[in-house]
C-alpha cells in the first residue's frame, strides 16, 4: 500500500500502472472560500489518510472543453496537487512542475492530455495542479493588499503549490532543489511571470514555456473590468459587494461581458478573442512584466525551454472563439485596435501574396498573441545571461475534413506522451500514427533530458542566433525562425495588447 506523509496529512496513492503510483487531489492549500475568497492561499490541514485515487474538484469557471468537469457550489477543495512517481520507496529524481492554460479562465489539472504516467516512466517525479482562475483568481479587488485582497491570487496559489513541492515532493521520490516548473499558453505565460516574481525566487531550477500568452494588464485595466463584472452581476464593484456574489455568479457575469465585447466590433481590441483575465502589474505580487523583467536578467540562473507551434491561432479560428476577419478594412481595423505598424500587416500579405485576408489574420494574431512573444522571450533571456532553448512544433496531418494544423495546444499531448485517449482526437487528427508515437518519444525525451540536466539535445540560442529544435514527424533540426515574418516585428513592444 503506497502511503506518503506530508507535512498537512498522509495520502494514499494507487498504481497507475505497474511502475509507476500516482496520488491525485493531494491539498496544497486551504479551500480560498468564506473568510479566506480573495485572500493569499493559507495552509492545509486533514486528519487520517485522504484517498488519493480521484482528481479534486476544479476551480469556478464555464465548462468550455467537452467533458470537462464543471464546478459547483460545495466543491470547495479546489487547490490540489496530483503527483505521478516511478520511485515511490524513495530517490532523487527530477521534479516536473505542470501549470494548465486556458486563458486564466478555464481548464483544470484533469485534462487527459496531462496524465504524467508516460513522463513518470522517463524518469521524472511529475506533478500537477489547480489554481484559482477567472475573477477568483486573477480579478481585480478594490483595497487590494491594503485590506489583504491581493491582485494575481492564481499566481500566489502556483507559488503555494511549488513550496508544497519543495516541503513535500522528497517523500515521493523527487529532487526539491531540481524542480522544473512547466506550462502551456496562460500556463506558460504564468511561469514567466514567476520567473521575476521574487515570492517564487528559489522553488525552480529550470522552466519551460510552450506557447506563452502575451498580455498583462495594468491596474487600471483590471478595476476596469472589475466594474465591467460587478455591473453585469448586479452587485456594487467593491470588497463587500464582490464577496456577497457567489463564484458562479461573477463567472456568468464575466461570459456575459465577454459576449458584449465579441458582438461589437467597435470594443476595442477585445472584440477579436475576449480575454478579461490577465496578470496584474500590481507593483507587490507582480512589480514588471516578464519580458521587461527577463530581459534585464532577473531570472538569469534559471534555464529556459521555450516552444511555439507554427499556426498558433488556427485552433482558436477553428472552435470559434476568434473574430472572423475577412475583408481588407476588417484587417486594417484589428491593426489599427492592437497598434500594429501599418507595414508589419503589409509584410505579412506580401509573404502571404496568394492567401486569403482571414489567413493573414490568423498569422499575424498567433504570432502577435504567442509566437512573436515566446520567441522574443528566449532571446532577451539568451542576452541577459540565462541559458535558453527555443523549439516550434510544426506537425500537421492532412484529412478529408481539411485535417489538423500545427495549432496551439497540438503539441502538449505529444510532450506528455498523451496520445491515445480518444478525447484528444480533435488535436492529434484520429488514431496516432507510428510517425506520431516516434515524435512523441523524441519530445518526451527532451523534456526529461531537460528537467534533469538544463539539455533537451538541441544547442542554445547564442545570443542573437536562434537556433530553433523543429518538431515534425520528420526528426530534423531547423536552421532558424523564419526571417521575413521576424524582421516585421522590430521595433513593435511588448506589451502591446490593449483593453
Amino acid at each position: 500500500m503506497d502511503v506518503f506523509r506530508t507535512t498537512s496529512g498522509a495520502v494514499r496513492g494507487f498504481r497507475a500502472r505497474a511502475d509507476i503510483v500516482a496520488a491525485l487531489g493531494i491539498p496544497y492549500a486551504a479551500p480560498p472560500f468564506g473568510a479566506a475568497r480573495f485572500r493569499e492561499p493559507l495552509p492545509p490541514v486533514w486528519t487520517g489518510v485522504r484517498d488519493g485515487t480521484e482528481f479534486g474538484p476544479v476551480a469556478p469557471q464555464s465548462a468550455r472543453l467537452p467533458g470537462a468537469p464543471v464546478w459547483s457550489p460545495g466543491d470547495e477543495d479546489i487547490l490540489t496537487v496530483n503527483v505521478w512517481t516511478p520511485a515511490p520507496d524513495g530517490g532523487r529524481l527530477p521534479v516536473l512542475v505542470w501549470i494548465h492554460g486556458g486563458a486564466y479562465t478555464f481548464g483544470s489539472s484533469a485534462q487527459p492530455d496531462f496524465d504524467g504516467t508516460a513522463l513518470a516512466r522517463a524518469g521524472l517525479v511529475v506533478v500537477t495542479l489547480n489554481h484559482r482562475i477567472g475573477f477568483e483568481g486573477f480579478g481585480h479587488v478594490p483595497g487590494g493588499n491594503a485590506t489583504g485582497h491581493p491582485d494575481n491570487r492564481g499566481l500566489l496559489d502556483q507559488v503555494a503549490a511549488l513550496r508544497w513541492v519543495r516541503e513535500n515532493i522528497a517523500a515521493f521520490g523527487g529532487d526539491p532543489r531540481n524542480v522544473t516548473v512547466a506550462g502551456q499558453s496562460s500556463g506558460a505565460a504564468s511561469v514567466a511571470c514567476l520567473m521575476v516574481m521574487d515570492r517564487a525566487r528559489g522553488l525552480f531550477r529550470r522552466a519551460i514555456a510552450h506557447s506563452p500568452a502575451s498580455p498583462c494588464y495594468p491596474p487600471g485595466v483590471a478595476a476596469a473590468t472589475t466594474r465591467e463584472v460587478a455591473a453585469a452581476a448586479g452587485c456594487p464593484a467593491t470588497r463587500e459587494g464582490l464577496a456577497a456574489t457567489a463564484p458562479q455568479e461573477l463567472v456568468t457575469a464575466s461570459d456575459r461581458v465577454v459576449e458584449r465585447y465579441r458582438r461589437d466590433p467597435a470594443s476595442g481590441s477585445r472584440h477579436y478573442d475576449p480575454s478579461l483575465y490577465a496578470p496584474v502589474l500590481d507593483g507587490d505580487v507582480l512589480t514588471t512584466d516578464p519580458l521587461t523583467g527577463i530581459g534585464a536578467g532577473a531570472a538569469r540562473d534559471v534555464d529556459l525551454l521555450v516552444c511555439h507551434t507554427t499556426e498558433e491561432y488556427r485552433l482558436l479560428d477553428a472552435v470559434g472563439s476568434s473574430a472572423k476577419v475577412t475583408t481588407e478594412e476588417r484587417l486594417a481595423l484589428f491593426a489599427e485596435d492592437f497598434g500594429l505598424p501599418g507595414g508589419l500587416v503589409d509584410g505579412y500579405r506580401a509573404a502571404m501574396p496568394h492567401a486569403p485576408v482571414l489567413d493573414v489574420y490568423l498569422a499575424v494574431f498567433g504570432d502577435l498573441l504567442f509566437g512573436e512573444y515566446a520567441n522574443r522571450l528566449a532571446e532577451l533571456h539568451s542576452r541577459a545571461g540565462g541559458r535558453t532553448h527555443l523549439s516550434r512544433f510544426d506537425r500537421r496531418r492532412a484529412g478529408a475534413d481539411g485535417g489538423v494544423r500545427a495549432w496551439h495546444c497540438a503539441d502538449i499531448p505529444f510532450a506528455f506522451g498523451n496520445l491515445g485517449d480518444d478525447r484528444l482526437a480533435f488535436l492529434v487528427g484520429g488514431p496516432p500514427t507510428p510517425a506520431d508515437h516516434r515524435l512523441a518519444r523524441r519530445m518526451v525525451r527532451a523534456w526529461a533530458d531537460f528537467a534533469a540536466t538544463g539539455d533537451p539535445g538541441w544547442p542554445a540560442v547564442d545570443g542573437g542566433s536562434a537556433h530553433a529544435r523543429v518538431w515534425t514527424t520528420d526528426d530534423h533540426t531547423g536552421a532558424g525562425l523564419p526571417a521575413v515574418p521576424r524582421a516585421l516585428w522590430a521595433g513593435v513592444g511588448f506589451p502591446v495588447l490593449r483593453a
